[in-house]
């Protein structure tokens, strides 16, 4: 009986061994798992902050575009503001300068026609004559042979 009780002891004791290897167990792949699932969390969550970084500096970089475009845009409408200004200066300063002469070809004429009024005339059929009267004459024959 001693043998059988021993036997059943060592029977007992090897199957409560082995529930505690399995308890053991159990809880190792549990902690396994639980450590992987951390892991995932983890790599996930760092994953997602450099997406959110990589996003934000994106965003950041379209809006220094966006600003760089708007003072580009205000910069190249301020020039066309400026030329086209200077163009309508010029067209007035030409504008100016036609009424102008207009003006000076207007006044010189005025003052030819009132001079070329009070110019003497020159007589009719005077054949050369100062004043169509003979001072004297000098007649010349050439002869041809």
């Amino acid at each position: 009986m001693n043998i059988q009780l021993e036997k059943m002891k060592q029977k007992q004791e090897c199957e409560r061994r082995k529930r505690i290897a399995e308890e053991k167990h159990k809880e190792w792949v549990q902690k396994k798992r639980e450590e992987e699932r951390r892991e995932r969390e983890r790599k996930l969550t760092k994953e997602m902050a450099e997406k959110a970084t990589r996003e934000l500096e994106k965003m950041q970089l379209q809006e220094k575009a966006q600003e760089k475009y708007n003072e580009w845009l205000k910069k190249k409408r301020a020039e066309e503001a400026e030329k086209k200004k200077k163009e309508k200066e010029k067209e007035k300063e030409r504008e100016a300068e036609l009424q102008e002469k207009k003006a000076r070809s207007e006044k010189i004429f005025k003052e030819w026609l009132h001079n070329a009024r009070n110019k003497p005339r020159p007589v009719l059929c005077g054949y050369g004559f100062p004043r169509g009267k003979s001072t004297g004459l000098y007649y010349y024959t050439f002869v041809v042979t």
